[in-house]
């Protein structure tokens, strides 16, 4: 599966945090708080965990439940699954289980209640999503995902090839990234259609990163990826390309910049 750098999750951190929406959030804390009793234990699997952004977002859960509240962080990085130790542990009780997720059946779900994930569905292909919701379906596990890439981005000020660039790079997001061809942005709209028709209840919450100059050394990442990425496609003229990379990069302290995502709660029917 294709992963991410250290550095990466690093930059994105302080956006995924203010992006993520705070309603969705709580309505699973209150979710799982309704599944224990008193002195009960709490379990969730984060898959993709990487150096802990879920785990960051339920701190406040954490510290104030009386329940044991146990993480099982599934990543196949085992350089990010360390950091994820190194900051979390003092807080939190951690399993950490460095696993490829195409192995489904491998993943340490006995006992929990809820699957967690930031920014990794859109990895997902259909036949991967389908097994995957029946494996949750099977489980009656509820499911947390947040950040999930919904194809939009918007940019000022605004240059005339934003909008090829933007669909060269929803092109570049529906290639395999290890789960099968991947679904990119819509894969959150066809996870609730699954999860719908098998008895869960899906809400859906939008959760867009919101970028100004603040933000600059992030933006300037993201459009030195972009352009890399959308770099590959042959039908792009590579020197308007340039030109609207050079325009993007004089504009990153000035100008605004919004990337869409989705924030997804399923409970199950059960």
């Amino acid at each position: 599966m294709t992963g991410f750098s250290l550095d990466w999750l690093n930059l994105r951190e302080a956006a995924d945090q203010r992006a993520r929406d705070g309603d969705l959030l709580q309505k699973a804390q209150q979710w799982l708080q309704k599944k224990t009793s008193p002195q009960s234990s709490l379990t969730i699997v984060d898959l993709g965990a990487g150096s802990g952004s879920t785990l960051h977002a339920f701190s406040s859960f954490s510290r104030s439940n009386p329940n044991t509240i146990k993480w099982r962080l599934v990543d196949y990085d085992a350089t990010l699954l360390e950091e994820a130790i190194l900051r979390h542990q003092g807080m939190h009780e951690l399993e950490i289980y460095e696993l490829d997720l195409n192995e489904l059946s491998t993943l340490p779900l006995g006992g929990a209640q809820l699957v967690t994930a930031s920014a990794l569905i859109d990895l997902f292909s259909a036949k991967f999503i389908d097994n995957f919701v029946e494996m949750l379906l099977q489980s009656s596990l509820g499911l947390y995902s947040a950040l999930t890439y919904d194809g939009t981005t918007q940019w000022t000020p605004e240059h005339a090839m934003d909008e090829v660039v933007l669909s060269a790079l929803n092109q570049d997001q529906q290639r395999d990234k290890g789960f099968g061809v991947s679904l990119g942005p819509t894969a959150v709209k066809y996870l609730e259609q699954v999860l719908s028709s098998n008895g869960f209840k899906v809400t859906t919450a939008s959760s867009a990163w919101e970028l100004d100059g603040a933000d600059s050394q992030l933006v300037s990442e993201l459009i030195n990826g972009m352009s890399n990425t959308v770099a590959k496609d042959p039908s792009l003229n590579d020197e308007l390309l340039q030109e609207w990379t050079r325009f993007r990069k004089e504009n990153v302290t000035t100008g605004t910049c919004k990337i869409g995502h989705l924030d997804l709660l399923a409970l199950p029917p059960i």
